[in-house]
């Protein structure tokens, strides 16, 4: 784990954003967190054929547990190419999902993306009830 650690990058590049931001939509001890993950929130990440997210993991730890829950694992597949080559579709599939899960206690909710070019990147945030 500690070596997956090293290859993780939370900084962000000048030109292009690759930190995954956790926005809580909402959160209810009995209803549920309704949680966002984004790749290029204020920034666009480029999506084309040569240069996509492949995917989005997150995570989430209660307070006082060792181990997190993997909450979902999202993978973007669609960038661009077509039978007629790369960056010839009209079909592309952003690096943004909306999900919900249950939780009675407080943690943090972190998450993975993955640049073809660029490699992992880390983002988190706090549940507080």
């Amino acid at each position: 784990m500690e070596k997956l650690k090293e290859l993780l990058q939370e900084a962000d590049w000048t030109k292009e954003k690759h930190v995954p931001v956790i926005d809580i939509l909402e959160k209810d001890r009995e209803k549920g967190v309704k949680v966002r993950v984004s790749v290029g929130k204020e920034i666009p990440h480029p999506n084309t054929s040569s240069h996509f997210i492949a995917w989005i993991e997150v995570y989430f730890l209660p307070e006082g547990e060792k181990y997190p829950y993997q909450l979902g694992r999202f993978e973007f597949t669609s960038h661009g190419a077509s039978t007629q080559g790369p960056d010839t579709s009209t079909v592309y599939t952003d690096p943004i999902v909306e999900f919900a899960f249950k939780t009675q206690k407080d943690g943090k909710i972190f998450a993975l993306s993955y640049c073809n070019i660029h490699g992992l990147w880390e983002g988190s945030a706090e549940l507080k009830f």
